[in-house]
């Protein structure tokens, strides 16, 4: 437990590190918190914040920068967000996230909003809608290969190839298809999924891979890069914390090209309530210690469909990042919503 000095000698290095990028010296910090305190009592607290690991000492400075425990701290203790200020109507309203737009013109608009409002990189997941099917047909086109053709109750078709571990003959296709048809036709792949995990030792095990491959296309699983928009990556060019490191660098930019590990930091955070903050390798889905990642979900007409978020270096200022991805959701569902 940190008593209030401790608390407000932290909250004031992280800021002004957030601020200037330079370690933060016993002086420097004793101006910023606006304590009538001495060198020796300043060094004394910051010493005990390095001993808790919510502080360090780069190699080259007398200086202490924020950890990421300490941002974490600092995050869920000490971070008030204004309602007003931080980001102005003028740059919220040149978003270009227009009500009624189409859905894929509204997830790039604002995955450019983000960025550009950030100055980090811009992420946005696609709205998932819910997968209902009507009808279900496989068709062997060689050895491996084989075309899913899905029809929903309006009619709609949607054609995927999928490539299976074993090969199918006709008959076991429609084995497969007359068995979906049967019994789940009518049902969401969600549903689907569910049902099948417990109804398919019934059946033989290819046929259940086949089956388990079209929910997987029902729902949106095999297709992360349709899924995510990404923007504003070369702006981690500007950031020092990554710029000085090329290796580093490419990393990053796999990360942001595979787009598979995006997608499962954003399905995490379609479970969470409002905008959450992941600070280092906390979120165990991008494990770059130097990465701060700020997501929220996203409703349609009151239910959650997507998610969308910035990242960027640990050290940015999160009371402006939390404002922009949470008017930046709340601008998304609602141009999603007019889209009927």
């Amino acid at each position: 437990m940190l008593d209030d000095r401790a608390k407000l000698l932290l909250k004031a290095l992280v800021e002004r590190y957030i601020a200037d990028g330079q370690p933060v010296g016993s002086r420097t910090l004793a101006k910023a918190a606006g304590m009538e305190l001495s060198p020796a009592t300043i060094r004394n607290v910051m010493s005990d914040l390095e001993e808790l690991g919510l502080i360090a000492s780069p190699h080259t400075s007398a200086g202490r920068i924020p950890t990421a425990r300490g941002y974490r701290l600092f995050v869920d203790t000490m971070l008030t967000v204004r309602r007003e200020g931080l980001v102005s109507a003028d740059e919220m309203g040149a978003t270009g996230i227009e009500a009624g737009a189409q859905p894929q013109r509204v997830i790039s608009h604002a995955a450019q909003m983000l960025s550009s409002l950030s100055q980090f990189v811009g992420v946005v997941m696609a709205p998932r809608r819910t997968s209902v099917f009507r009808h279900i047909e496989f068709l062997s086109l060689s050895e491996r290969r084989v075309l899913v053709i899905l029809v929903s109750p309006e009619g709609d078709v949607q054609n995927r190839i999928i490539h299976t571990q074993v090969s199918f003959s006709q008959s076991q296709l429609l084995e497969a298809a007359n068995f979906l048809n049967a019994h789940y036709a009518g049902l969401t792949m969600e549903e689907v999924r569910a049902r099948l995990k417990t109804e398919v030792d019934a059946l033989r095990g290819e046929i259940a891979q086949l089956m388990q491959a079209a929910v997987d296309i029902g729902t949106g699983a095999g297709s992360a890069q349709e899924h995510i928009v990404v923007s504003g990556e070369r702006n981690l060019l500007s950031v020092s914390e990554f710029s000085s490191d090329m290796g580093h660098l490419r990393q990053l930019f796999d990360l942001f090209e595979q787009k598979t590990q995006l997608i499962r930091l954003l399905d995490v955070s379609t479970q969470a309530d409002g905008v959450r903050i992941y600070i280092g390798g906390e979120s165990q889905v991008v494990p770059f210690q130097e990465l701060s990642v700020v997501t929220a979900p996203y409703e349609v007409d009151g239910q959650v469909v997507g998610t969308l978020g910035v990242i960027g270096p640990q050290r940015m200022p999160y009371d402006r990042m939390i404002q922009i991805v949470d008017v930046t959701a709340k601008l998304v569902g609602n141009a999603l919503s007019h889209n009927k």
